[in-house]
């Protein structure tokens, strides 16, 4: 059984391997690497056997999305911690120490995450992730260094090790055990909002999730769907509202989805008025539509989670509103809200 299982999941991202591969391969010396390929047409199984003979691959039949693909790879894999690691980022030498030594001496620790930094300007932090996720009131996340589309310089402001809602799927650091025992990523999501998903649910089972600053990588982002996608949209709101149905607490949800339904139309129009984009603005009537449709096959999660023996209102959960505190009162940076 390894130790430690770095997993790249692979969907025609051979030119991403070409650049980032070699620094995964040389400083990780401390875990065995896969890539686990969602049936791919690019070439990638044929440039990893030629060019990276020592990383073990996992050929998948079809393109399973990011949340089941990395199911039925782990399904194939004995480890004691899993790391979901994106093809575009590039990680520093003993990267994996910080972390391992964190993991091995906080067993109440289910999940941690590195600091991540922008491949393209490296004294900023990176959106994906930055340092440390958390969520507000309605469901928006944020990090320790972005806030919707403001990333902030690193300036060592974050550097403390911190306990955070969610770990970022570019590079989410898990134990084995954690993973299974939560039911793992929502095969359901496909792909974005799904690592929140899983990270919320295991801070209901009483679990915690720390960002660890000491460890860092470089990330690109965007790699497979580009900000303004409509897809993209799509994805993130359907999956945001489903997410929020599975895990808030009752006393919350009632409130928190009709604030949403107002939110998100607001979001809608003020994309297609001020920003002159129906396939976003569509997308999101779209997103609500499906989320409708679909919510009574999660019924019984909810259940489910709601019977967890720490159900009740996180407190890496904001109670705040982030759009007030962003877009009224100016706050624009994670330093500058209040505390919560």
């Amino acid at each position: 059984m390894d130790k430690v299982a770095v997993v790249i999941l692979n969907w025609n991202g051979k030119r991403m391997m070409e650049h980032y591969l070699h620094s995964v391969v040389t400083c990780s010396e401390e875990a065995t690497v896969y890539v686990a390929d969602n049936a791919s047409t690019d070439g990638s199984i044929e440039f990893l056997q030629e060019y990276f003979p020592q990383v073990r691959t996992i050929q998948l039949e079809k393109n399973w999305g990011f949340a089941e693909g990395y199911n039925k790879a782990f399904r194939q894999i004995e480890a004691e911690y899993f790391v979901l690691l994106n093809s575009d980022v590039e990680v520093t030498p003993h990267w994996l120490v910080p972390l391992i030594s964190f993991m091995d001496q906080h067993q109440e620790v289910a999940a941690c995450q590195p600091k991540l930094l922008s491949d393209t300007d490296r004294g900023s932090f990176e959106y994906a992730g930055a340092s440390g996720g958390f969520i507000d009131r309605f469901g928006y996340p944020f990090c320790r260094g972005r806030i919707f589309e403001v990333v902030e310089k690193d300036h060592g402001q974050y550097d403390a090790p911190k306990e955070i809602l969610w770990a970022t799927g570019a590079c989410l650091f898990i134990r084995a055990s954690d993973y299974w025992s939560c039911g793992a990523l929502d095969a359901r999501f496909f792909a974005h909002n799904e690592e929140i998903d899983m990270c919320w649910r295991l801070h209901i089972q009483g679990r915690k999730i720390f960002c660890l600053p000491e460890s860092h990588v470089y990330h690109l982002g965007g790699g497979t769907l580009p900000k303004g996608n409509p897809r993209k949209t799509f994805l993130n709101f359907r999956n945001n509202l489903t997410m929020l149905y599975k895990n808030l607490p009752d006393e919350e949800l009632g409130y928190v989805m009709r604030m949403r339904w107002v939110l998100d139309y607001v979001a809608a129009f003020e994309t297609l008025i001020v920003n002159r984009n129906w396939g976003d603005c569509k997308a999101i009537f779209q997103a609500r539509r499906a989320f409708k449709k679909w919510l009574p096959q999660f019924k019984a999660d909810r259940e489910r989670i709601q019977k967890s023996p720490a159900t009740g209102k996180v407190a890496q959960q904001a109670g705040f509103s982030l759009l007030w505190q962003y877009y009224f009162r100016r706050r624009k940076h994670f330093s500058d809200l209040p505390l919560f």
